[in-house]
């Protein structure tokens, strides 16, 4: 399993060229960050191995991803919305959970089922989240049923996955896999580690009595949409025979500023997924022994996934119907003329010309 060190993140793994351009990319940022306020967060719904839940969703604002902070992710500009100085104290990050605690108070009738915790980094990672504060919020939400909490691979061991199932919940630990496909992973998304890495991570988290929620990422750069759609086929099957891992959340792009992606938007080389590959993948892999959910960010504009602007919103229903009911039915019941138009972008679209459609 890959070892985090400095040198892991500056050099020698992932691209040094995507992280060279997107330091200068981030670079530009210019606002700054309450160290004792969640970056967000709200009440979904979400589908587990126990049922549908009523979810709190915690987005922590900590010093950031630490592998982002190297350069990072083609994709991702969360690292733009976390403290300066790379680190954010017990206390604080103590003040924005009571911060989501009132919120759940004022805006949901009943507390929580299910608990979701993400930095926009790694949770386990003790340079983000101390441990002194990983078993404060344990105990805090000890009385809870399930939680997930986001990690890459690196920092997920036995001993931090029992800390929280110790409490008596259902842990499952969110990792940030984006393709199974590991040339994919390091040249178009930019992440360093291997399949191999994720398999390790499953094995901890399920000798510490926890799951794992895989995260895949629809459509990173450089793909054309056939080819993502393939990726994603793939990787969902690749998953689901992964011991430990049964839910994969299939996250499609959206364009973040200070990425290298949007970089690409704007200049005519970068198109978000199309709802119908969305809905084509999950519709696909729906016969797999795993829970296959997405939840497009942005559906409808030009930055998130989207169709023609008449459909958006239909097939993003459908969508969400299939989270809660794994049923590929639901499909069925949408439709519009411009399917002629994704499936001719499908058949004809190369990664070296696209994209064919915006």
């Amino acid at each position: 399993m890959s070892k985090p060190s400095p040198e892991v993140y500056e050099q020698g793994k992932g691209m040094d060229a995507h992280n060279k351009v997107m330091r200068e990319i981030r670079g530009r940022k210019d606002a700054t960050y309450d160290p004792t306020e969640p970056t967000r967060v709200w009440i979904d719904e979400d589908n587990t191995p126990d049922g549908v839940y009523q979810s709190l969703t915690i987005i922590l604002n900590t010093g950031g991803c630490r592998w982002a902070r190297a350069g990072g992710c083609t994709m991702c500009g969360y690292v733009a919305e976390s403290v300066e100085g790379g680190s954010v104290s017990h206390d604080d990050l103590m003040t924005q959970v009571e911060a989501c605690l009132d919120h759940e108070a004022e805006n949901a009738d009943e507390e929580s089922g299910l608990v979701k915790i993400y930095t926009s980094g790694s949770f386990l990672d003790e340079r983000e989240v101390p441990a002194e504060t990983r078993r404060a919020i344990a105990e805090t939400f000890g009385d809870r049923d399930r939680i997930v909490v986001e990690s890459l691979p690196d920092f997920v061991s036995e001993a931090k996955v029992r800390e929280f199932t110790e409490q008596g919940l259902e842990t499952d630990v969110a990792v940030g896999l984006e393709t199974a496909t590991d040339r994919v992973r390091h040249d178009c998304v930019n992440k360093y580690f291997d399949f191999a890495d994720f398999e390790d991570a499953c094995t901890e988290a399920v000798a510490g009595g926890g799951g794992v929620k895989a995260y895949l990422l629809m459509k990173p750069a450089f793909l054309s949409e056939s080819e993502a759609i393939a990726d994603m086929k793939s990787s969902v099957r690749r998953c689901a025979a992964v011991e430990g891992c049964h839910t994969v959340s299939m996250n499609p792009t959206n364009v973040q500023k200070f990425t290298m992606v949007e970089q690409l938007y704007w200049s005519d080389g970068y198109r978000p997924p199309w709802l119908w590959s969305v809905a084509k993948v999950l519709e696909d892999t729906a016969d797999e022994d795993v829970i296959v959910v997405s939840d497009p960010v942005g559906h409808g504009s030009a930055r998130g996934a989207h169709n023609c602007g008449e459909c958006d919103d239909r097939v993003q229903r459908a969508i969400k119907d299939f989270d809660l009911r794994q049923d590929p039915s639901v499909f069925e019941q949408v439709s519009c003329e411009c399917e002629r138009t994704w499936k001719t972008v499908v058949e004809r679209e190369t990664s070296y010309s696209m994209p064919l459609a915006r």
